[in-house]
């Protein structure tokens, strides 16, 4: 019986359904490249399922029956595709099936800061009662620059012109685009953006495209939110601008090096809001993925 690989300790029972005829091995929670490497070498899977972690061409070459690495969602971004595609093995995604969740988590991030939620609980709970003194922002009227126009940020700028946002996006490769979003170049979003939300995959053209010079060019006390990948975000650029008051607060679900590290210094900025790259991670979202994870790799197969 054919393997196929999972670097993660689970898949949804509908995925699993679908590839009941498959050996299924899973490399565990928190499998590392030695891990992935010696299962590759032991079971020689026909397919993988990227959930956690890398897949390198060290991992394809332990794996000669190797056709094809799904990934678990839609970031391929840790997948060596140059290698793949040097051993004709086909790197898929499932696009889109995480759309709503990540959406969701990039809109909580945005109110989150705005409004001040996470200070203004822990004031409470210590407390205090600001009522006097605090002002949130109002966000109905303003402007937010989604860079990235994709399933997920488009499902973004839907939620947002529902509040009355203006939706200004950037993206090089989307052309369908609906109407509510007025697309626009890179200069535009950081100068005319009361928020920015980045939707975008991680390619070597755009790492660190928020960084020093372009935050500069920003309104004082715009918004950063990132709920893409970590490395499209110089994080000390970023933490500089905060503490000067250009940009008045960032909501933050990725990072360059994943798990933050302990004494990474946005743990002390309070006008960080983090969570830990889990804008994908629901019950509806885990089916999702796993179903399309599923169903790409065997469409793949079937080709042959």
């Amino acid at each position: 019986m054919s393997a196929v690989l999972v670097t993660g300790a689970d898949l949804a029972p509908q995925a699993l359904d679908l590839l009941a005829g498959y050996e299924m091995v899973y490399a565990g929670k928190t499998p590392t490249e030695e891990d992935v490497g010696a299962l590759c070498k032991a079971h020689n899977p026909v397919a993988i399922i990227v959930r956690y972690g890398k897949v390198t061409a060290q991992m394809m070459d332990a794996a000669p029956a190797l056709k094809v690495i799904a990934k678990h969602g839609t970031g391929t971004d840790t997948i060596d595709k140059v290698a793949a595609k040097a051993r004709g093995i086909e790197v898929v995604a499932a696009v889109g099936a995480n759309a709503a969740a990540v959406a969701e988590q990039s809109l909580a991030l945005m109110l989150a800061c705005a409004k001040s939620v996470v200070q203004l609980d822990r004031r409470m709970h210590a407390g205090h009662w600001d009522k006097a003194t605090h002002k949130s922002l109002e966000l109905g009227g303003r402007t937010v620059g989604l860079i990235g126009l994709g399933a997920i940020g488009q499902r973004f700028a839907k939620m947002a012109d529902a509040m009355g946002m203006h939706v200004i996006g950037f993206d090089p490769y989307d052309k369908d685009v609906p109407g509510y979003i007025k697309v626009v170049d890179l200069e535009t979003i950081w100068r005319d953006s009361d928020v920015i939300s980045l939707h975008c995959p991680l390619t070597d053209d755009n790492r660190g495209v928020v960084n020093a010079a372009a935050l500069a060019k920003c309104k004082r006390g715009v918004i950063i939110v990132n709920t893409a990948r970590g490395g499209l975000i110089d994080e000390q650029a970023l933490l500089v601008a905060i503490e000067s008051g250009q940009v008045a607060g960032a909501g933050l679900d990725s990072f360059a090096v994943e798990p933050l590290v302990a004494d990474h210094p946005f743990r002390k900025q309070d006008r960080i809001v983090m969570s830990p790259h889990i804008g994908g991670v629901t019950s509806d979202a885990y089916v999702n993925m796993g179903v399309g994870a599923a169903s790409n790799l065997l469409a793949v197969l079937a080709r042959g």
